[in-house]
């Protein structure tokens, strides 16, 4: 039966289909299966491995991983401990485990389900797993490509604004002159944020899923770190003059606030900007990062949308706050590459 073969198992071809072991293979995050569709619900299409969202319906299958997700307005879900008759959606790339917690807009939505017809082995038997498939892996050093600089955005939680200012950072240094790319480093997989970015001007956008990654979350620290550092030397032909990298959901998440507290990766960062929703999440959060020694090169995000809002921010903190208008014209590049305070 032709299926649908989704973003995360982009890079398998060669495999076989073992239908013996749905039952007693413990999954882990990166195995690769087809899976039937068995009721549509919240998601109804898939983004596959030609980035084409794809209508699914009931007895369709597709071809896509376990792994586990972190979204405060979406989906909370997990790889299971054990196999499963039924498995969940987590994300429209591909990702697939069980849902956990939603958010309360989702109260009349369920997941949509689906089962494991079969996981997909290699030529030795084994479950084929998107980590780093076909991808070297190269162990963490710090080591960012010669002369480029990076600049960090995160923000305050999940839809602060974080990829569009990072895209609209791109765009103005691409209107001053630069060679650009971007790297989103954490998150679930879809490619909208990386696309965003490149249409507004980046040389090259890449992200997490460009190493096997069907998501980033509850992945080992020196796992995520070598990720990273594969990333960069993926672009180091590029000889981009910056990269600006986006770092998913919020300061509180697990991966975002180990690696933000982790000086070995700060050490790579040139500089931060960080974005908020409100005034007051813009008040804290520089607080926080200020508490762990990062001093923002500016503040932006959805907060930016309203004048009233942008006043109460510059009433209590000396910091530049700018639109992304402000940000994509390239006058503000002064203060997003002066070197920011960081940790050491």
């Amino acid at each position: 039966m032709k299926f649908k073969k989704t973003i995360v198992t982009k890079d398998i071809s060669a495999y076989t289909l073992n239908r013996e072991i749905v039952n007693t293979h413990k999954p882990k995050a990166g195995d690769v299966g087809v899976f039937e569709i068995v009721e549509i619900d919240r998601h109804s299409s898939v983004q596959t491995d030609d980035k084409r969202n794809a209508w699914i319906f009931e007895g369709d299958q597709i071809m896509a991983a376990f792994a586990d997700r972190y979204a405060t307005a979406q989906f909370e879900g997990y790889v299971p401990e054990h196999p499963m008759d039924l498995y969940h959606i987590l994300g429209a790339g591909g990702v697939i485990g069980v849902v956990r917690t939603k958010n309360a807009s989702l109260q009349d939505r369920e997941p949509t389900s689906v089962k494991l017809v079969g996981y997909c082995c290699d030529d030795s038997g084994k479950v084929i797993n998107t980590k780093f498939y076909g991808r070297q892996r190269h162990a963490f050093t710090a080591q960012v490509p010669a002369k480029t600089k990076i600049i960090l955005s995160i923000g305050s939680t999940m839809d602060s604004g974080k990829t569009t200012t990072a895209a609209h950072v791109a765009r103005g240094l691409k209107a001053t002159g630069e060679k650009v790319a971007f790297i989103k480093l954490t998150g679930t997989a879809y490619t909208k944020d990386k696309d965003m970015v490149f249409d507004c001007g980046a040389d090259i956008a890449i992200d997490f899923i460009d190493m096997g990654f069907p998501s980033t979350y509850m992945c080992p620290k020196a796992e995520l770190l070598d990720m990273y550092q594969s990333l960069l030397n993926l672009l180091a032909p590029e000889a981009p003059d910056y990269i600006v990298m986006e770092i998913a959901d919020g300061l509180f998440q697990r991966e975002t606030a180990f690696l933000l507290r982790d000086k070995d990766f700060m050490s790579t960062i040139h500089n931060v900007v960080f974005s908020c929703g409100d005034s007051l999440a813009a008040l804290q959060g520089v607080q926080i990062l200020e508490g762990i020694g990062i001093h923002p090169a500016l503040i932006s995000g959805r907060f930016t949308m309203s004048p009233l809002l942008i006043q109460e921010v510059r009433e209590h903190l000396n910091m530049p706050v700018h639109t992304i208008d402000e940000l994509m014209t390239g006058d503000i590049n002064r203060v997003v590459l002066e070197k920011a305070t960081l940790p050491v």
